[in-house]
């Protein structure tokens, strides 16, 4: 990562802003946002961290050098961010994996490129999650929204109380709502960019149920995001993230995988409401 961190495209938050940091003494959140030309909606999603009203946070963008105008969006808001870099990579798995590398913060959680935070308020009640030591993990509620009208919802996904017996019957949190403490990366690594649009579900898992990390659902509605999706354009792409649903079930010893791979879609039907 000295690589990385020295590249020429960086820009690195500066000592008063870490002094100030320090002498608070708050736990630092680190977002990472994962972006290749992201101009339709980054601003959306940097002001939504810099709207915050908790203030320990270091916001890090990893682009995949992007020939729209993203780069100029992150100059635009740079020195608002803790550090970005700007360089080719294997696609978005790993390039959340070079943030969480650069991350300096006693949690960590993935922010979209056109996804935003729902509330001022949503880092300080992740942070308050935090506060009990046998919790490592916490994850909260989602909503879907309309790409160019963000207060238009069209699915909710409600979260429920967290018990690693769930993931027996394929369901998963929802992953954008999904926060860690940074010292579990160490311990159990980060994604697996080979499982493509099933790395998040494979993270999780292993996390949660092969490592048995304790988690803690928040109920509130931590992230606004944007409709549409890579694993769910059509059928043919539903049945390739179905796949690579059973391998990474079968990776992390969750019962009878081929069966719950043909639940885990079907459990997330009880997950989703439309807004009233």
């Amino acid at each position: 990562m000295n690589e990385v961190l020295a590249a020429t495209a960086t820009h690195t938050i500066s000592r008063e802003r870490e002094y100030v940091h320090t002498k608070l003494g708050t736990p630092k959140v680190s977002i990472i946002t994962v972006t290749y030309n992201s101009e339709k909606y980054l601003d959306d999603c940097i002001q939504s961290v810099r709207g915050q009203d908790y203030k320990n946070i270091e916001h890090i963008i990893v682009d995949g050098k992007s020939t729209d105008s993203t780069l100029k969006i992150i100059h635009k808001h740079k020195d608002h961010l803790a550090n970005w870099i700007s360089e080719t990579d294997r696609g978005m798995y790993d390039a959340i994996n070079k943030g969480m590398s650069m991350a300096t913060g006693d949690i960590i959680g993935i922010l979209n490129s056109d996804d935003m935070l729902d509330t001022r308020d949503v880092v300080k009640a992740i942070v308050a999650a935090f506060e009990s030591d046998k919790v490592e993990a916490i994850y909260g509620d989602l909503e879907y929204v309309d790409k160019q009208d963000t207060n238009r919802v069209w699915r909710i996904w409600k979260g429920k109380p967290y018990k690693r017996s769930l993931f027996n019957i394929g369901w998963m949190p929802a992953h954008p709502t999904f926060y860690i403490r940074r010292s579990l990366v160490a311990k159990y690594g980060g994604y697996e960019n080979h499982y493509f649009t099933a790395a998040d579900y494979e993270f999780m898992a292993r996390y949660l149920y092969k490592f048995h990390v304790p988690a803690l659902y928040l109920p509130k509605n931590i992230v606004k995001m944007r409709v549409g999706g890579a694993s769910n354009k059509d059928v043919y792409q539903r049945f390739r993230a179905n796949r690579r649903d059973y391998l990474a079930m079968k990776r992390n010893s969750i019962p009878f995988p081929f069966i719950v791979s043909i639940l885990k879609p079907l459990s997330k039907l009880h997950q989703f409401y439309k807004k009233q």
